[in-house]
């Protein structure tokens, strides 16, 4: 089916970083080595050799000032910027999305998928939150261009024949918002590096950006109170306010190289996962590393963790809950096999997602028209 079509676009909201969304791209970039790449902002310099092999096309906010580093601020741009571009002459077109990507606009025999990584939550589920925290001009602002954003959006959303998500969790909402039926394709987690070990040392360990969502305030509360060692990877805007609640148990290490983050993997204890994430890739490389993950029972941890078999659920995020987890999982620590764990966190892997879009790009195409297939 993947050589049927010869001309293929994957239009992708913004290349900055290698996050999550930017691991998916890869993946499409290796089923399609000949696809040409769509996006807004390009820096070449903090992306993948895969990403950077591709020839890659910018709208015109690239050429805007500070493009690369205020690229979200020019977000009412972004509409106006996706239906300048001309896709008329690719047969398969697949929109990347977390920021605006689903809103180009194909030929009549192209077939566009869109993977939604998330609706933009700030313009949906989360819009409150984020105008309650922005400046009085940001959030007078907010109230007109969101508004326009999230009818664009929603009409944008007609111009894709066949969404994807990343969780359950997500086509809950791509089906809450766009009021469009969703195929659930979890993402791929690059597993290969990743090693089990029974040699486990006495730590609890949180991985993630340091903001707020993240809740890392939980991890280090609940392991205060229960006077037990947690190590905290990564960094974010509330790094300096969390050291200031820290005891001499809490170590912080900031960024880590992936070498170190996969050593603490197979040494903690666990992994405390106490925010919501849309799926979540931290858990999966943990386990796959034989870790448990004690984790809070919303989102994609739900459609990742097994619950008695390769972690537990705590089910308030607050951190009295993650105390009572962490109490639970320490009474039936033996009970978790690292080997099972790992074998569980497998199903993840960029093999299974490789299969899971061929097959859903081949539903797609057969319930589409039969001209959007060439020679079709």
């Amino acid at each position: 089916m993947i050589s049927s079509f010869k001309r293929v676009a994957i239009v992708h909201y913004w290349l900055v970083g290698m996050r999550g969304g930017e691991k998916v791209l890869e993946a499409l970039c290796n089923l399609f080595p000949q696809a040409d790449i769509y996006t807004h902002v390009y820096d070449p310099e903090e992306v993948s050799d895969t990403i950077r092999r591709h020839k890659v096309h910018t709208t015109f906010i690239q050429r805007l000032p500070r493009a690369r580093r205020l690229y979200k601020h020019y977000l009412p741009l972004m509409p106006l910027a996706l239906e300048q571009l001309d896709l008329r002459e690719y047969d398969l077109v697949i929109s990347s999305e977390s920021g605006p990507a689903k809103g180009v606009l194909t030929g009549p025999d192209t077939l566009h998928l869109c993977y939604c990584h998330t609706p933009m939550r700030y313009l949906w589920d989360m819009y409150h939150e984020y105008r309650r925290s922005a400046g009085w001009l940001t959030a007078a602002l907010m109230v007109p261009l969101t508004h326009y954003l999230r009818l664009w959006d929603f009409a944008s959303a007609a111009r894709v024949d066949g969404f994807a998500a990343n969780s359950e969790h997500v086509a809950h909402r791509v089906r809450k918002h766009y009021r469009r039926e969703c195929t659930v394709l979890h993402p791929p987690v690059d597993l290969s590096a990743c090693y089990a070990s029974k040699r486990r040392e006495d730590y609890y360990l949180f991985v993630g950006q340091l903001v707020d969502y993240k809740r890392a305030d939980l991890a280090l509360e609940a392991c205060a109170r229960l006077g037990r060692r947690l190590v905290i990877i990564g960094d974010g805007e509330c790094r300096k306010q969390l050291q200031k609640r820290a005891g001499k148990d809490i170590v912080f290490l900031g960024r880590q190289p992936d070498a170190v983050l996969r050593e603490h993997y197979a040494r903690c204890r666990a992994l405390l996962f106490p925010g919501e994430e849309d799926f979540g890739i931290v858990p999966v490389e943990a386990m796959a590393s034989g870790a448990p993950v004690l984790a809070y029972a919303r989102g994609g941890a739900l459609e990742t963790v097994l619950d008695g078999i390769s972690g537990l659920f705590f089910p308030s995020q607050d951190a009295e809950s993650l105390a009572t987890c962490i109490r639970t999982f320490e009474q039936q620590e033996s009970r978790f096999d690292p080997r099972i764990i790992a074998e569980h966190a497998h199903r993840f892997s960029p093999q299974h997602f490789s299969t899971g879009f061929q097959a859903f790009l081949a539903r797609q195409a057969q319930e589409s028209c039969r001209t959007m297939l060439p020679g079709g």
